[in-house]
């Protein structure tokens, strides 16, 4: 009696999802090319170069400083010698405090400019999937497998619905991105 429900009940749950209209999308794809990562991007970037450069002074002020310590240490007296240690070691404690509060402040900041180009990409396809009609909606990444003629993919409409341009793909976005990196290193060479 126990197999005939089981059977019973996947055959019944085999008929009612066929009878549902299933959905995909590239979610990643969609938040990586909306306008607003542009910008959340580029506030980031500014971020890590500033941490970059707070960081490198830092550096190079202990190296200095541990310079002199190595030159001069054999002419000074003791309470000197301890005073210059004393100073190189609370740089060093300066710098991993540095490393250990940018790294967690940046991941917080990318959180924040993350968290609404999230929701916003959500609620558009959300609403998108709602009006196809779909009862359930899959990241195209995410699955095993799809038979794409019995799945409605969204991305094309949830792209106009994001105002992401037609000819912008990750392939694009990864040019632009490279672009900008070699013009920033090119600009740092100088």
């Amino acid at each position: 009696m126990k197999k005939l429900f089981v059977i019973a009940f996947a055959a019944f749950a085999t008929f009612s999802l066929s009878a549902q209209t299933i959905g995909k999308v590239n979610f990643n794809e969609l938040v990586m090319l909306m306008p607003e990562m542009d910008a959340a991007r580029q506030t980031i970037s500014a971020s890590q170069k500033e941490a970059e450069e707070t960081y490198s002074a830092m550096v190079e002020e202990y190296q200095g400083k541990a310079t002199q310590y190595q030159q001069k240490s054999a002419s000074w007296t003791a309470a000197i010698k301890e005073s210059k240690e004393k100073e190189l070691y609370d740089i060093q404690n300066r710098i991993q405090e540095f490393q250990n509060n940018i790294s967690q402040e940046l991941q917080q900041q990318q959180s924040q400019l993350m968290a609404p180009i999230n929701e916003k990409a959500q609620k558009a396809v959300a609403e998108i999937a709602k009006a196809k009609g779909l009862t359930a909606l899959f990241d195209s990444t995410q699955a095993l497998y799809f038979d794409d003629s019995k799945v409605v993919d969204i991305t094309a409409d949830a792209r106009k619905a994001l105002n992401i341009p037609d000819g912008r793909t990750l392939e694009s976005l990864q040019a632009e991105l490279q672009a900008q990196a070699q013009a920033a290193q090119a600009g740092a060479a100088k």
